[in-house]
């Protein structure tokens, strides 16, 4: 569903985007993480055809954004930061207004807007105007607005930034509602965001993409966590002779326990082969997993290296 190749964009001296590259497919729902000026809201103002890149190409279902505009923009349903409503209006005049510049048949107008309004459940306010209504009623109406059009894809750029923590619960409920028929992308910096909605990631930091995974591929490691009941003083040696380990380390020895790392060179599951060892060697195991990285870690790791 979207496409970018190569996508570089800099503002003077500064480079805002540098030559990224992203695919996403149909139904996927997916975080784009980074900090507040990582490139983010640049990345996605070149999709929605809001600013046109300095190298590279985007093409949204097939249409190129640069050349094939309205088509492209056709297909997608924006939500920027700052939603573009007017207080004045009330909510059923801002989603008709909505409905025409749409370009949705008048006919069809009654039967999307309820359908918009019922889907963010913003129809006990129709009548109110937008200017009265909480900052997460007023994020419900933007939504509206944005699937107005039944896009196929929805672009929503820090859709919870301000808000309080049951108006957050709420829009996440709306997201996760709404996935069930578009394609979603959605900007943040907030690491339980993405692990609350998303099963992908794209990290973005500087301008660069730094990791695109799923959630499950970014937890997972090479790696074992081998705990003792005590400190055996041939365990590293024995460990390292394991096929497959690339390095063994004591990382914390109390007296009562002592845990080691193991760190794998390739893909494979190390804890068979090393529960094998440990009950031929007659060690008394308190513990032993396959290591594993929250999303928190893996960022971490990324800003350090940036």
């Amino acid at each position: 569903m979207i496409d970018i190749q190569s996508l570089s964009k800099n503002y003077g001296n500064i480079q805002a985007l540098k030559n990224a590259n992203i695919k996403i497919k149909k139904g996927e729902i997916v975080g784009l993480l980074g900090p507040n000026g990582a490139g983010k809201t640049t990345l996605i103002k070149v999709i929605t055809g809001y600013l046109q890149p300095d190298n590279g190409s985007v093409t949204i279902d097939g249409f190129d954004i640069l050349l094939q505009t309205q088509l492209a923009q056709s297909k997608i349903g924006y939500l920027p930061e700052n939603a573009p409503l007017y207080p004045e209006q009330t909510v059923q005049e801002y989603l008709l207004m909505m409905a025409d510049l749409r370009q949705i048949p008048p006919e069809k107008q009654l039967k999307y807007i309820s359908d918009a309004v019922y889907a963010t459940k913003v129809d006990e306010f129709l009548t109110r105007p937008i200017g009265q209504l909480s900052k997460g009623m007023r994020q419900r109406v933007g939504l509206a607005q944005a699937i107005l059009h039944k896009p196929e894809i929805l672009i929503l750029d820090e859709p919870t930034v301000g808000l309080d923590p049951t108006q957050i619960m709420e829009i996440r409920q709306l997201i996760k509602r709404l996935a069930k028929t578009s394609t979603i992308l959605f900007s943040t910096h907030i690491l339980s965001e993405v692990e609350a909605l998303c099963d992908r990631v794209i990290i973005i930091m500087n301008g660069e993409i730094r990791r695109d995974a799923r959630l499950s591929e970014l937890a997972d490691t090479n790696n074992a966590i081998l705990i003792l009941e005590e400190k055996v003083p041939d365990a590293i040696n024995h460990l390292q002779k394991l096929n497959g380990v690339k390095h063994v380390s004591l990382q914390e020895d109390t007296g009562d326990f002592s845990v080691y790392l193991v760190e794998g060179s390739h893909g494979s599951d190390l804890t068979p082969q090393i529960y094998r060892l440990a009950t031929e060697q007659k060690w008394s195991v308190r513990e032993l997993k396959r290591d594993s990285r929250t999303l928190e870690s893996v960022f971490n790791e990324l800003a350090i290296s940036a």
